[in-house]
């Protein structure tokens, strides 16, 4: 599946802006290592292709409103990625470099809410295929697992997102959970759970 870009308004970022907080770079670094899907180090379209199969393969096969949703948010992850790096003629993002084009462009508003929001809005609807609004613990677990996090790490992280404790995720609780993994520099925020303990990932 190739990936198609879609045109952006100006991504450019002056050379040497980090993140804000060591929080934020060290949330970034996992996300990072799950879209480094080889292990090599480095995020590449390959990369990027695959974490839109996994994503989309979540939905049943007729559900083309969210497969397409979470198709159209990879790519534009990826364009953003492209055209914030400093080596123009490099076809491959390395770590640091990931962390500060997540900080610097990806989580500004608009960008966040296609690349980021888009996706999740699309999970959460191939998902909650019963339409009551909410994902129950075994969903949230099933999830995670069909995209690469262990049952123990999701497990523990839904007991910490499920804010009232009724048992069941609802949207806004995993929409907040999204909003404080990547935006938020509060240590204490449960939406650093999202995917799993940050000192369990490092």
């Amino acid at each position: 599946m190739a990936l198609a870009q879609p045109r952006l308004a100006s991504a450019s970022i002056p050379k040497g802006v980090f993140v804000k907080t060591d929080l934020q770079a060290r949330k970034f670094n996992h996300v990072f290592k799950w879209f480094d899907q080889n292990g090599d180090g480095w995020v590449t379209q390959d990369d990027v292709e695959t974490m839109a199969g996994l994503f989309s393969a979540v939905a049943e096969e007729n559900d083309q409103k969210n497969r397409s949703a979470m198709k159209r948010g990879f790519p534009h992850w990826w364009t953003l990625l492209l055209d914030a790096r400093e080596d123009k003629a490099s076809e491959r993002i390395g770590k640091q470099e990931f962390i500060r084009i997540m900080d610097a462009v990806v989580i500004a508003p608009k960008n966040f809410e296609i690349a980021v929001v888009g996706i999740v809005d699309g999970l959460l609807g191939a998902l909650d295929r019963d339409g009551n609004g909410s994902l129950s613990r075994e969903e949230y677990v099933r999830m995670y697992e069909a995209l690469g996090i262990p049952p123990t790490t999701s497990g523990e992280a839904f007991r910490r997102l499920d804010r009232n404790g009724d048992g069941e995720l609802s949207h806004s609780e995993f929409h907040q959970a999204i909003v404080e993994y990547y935006l938020s520099s509060d240590p204490n925020a449960p939406g650093n759970w999202l995917l799993g303990s940050l000192d369990a990932l490092d």
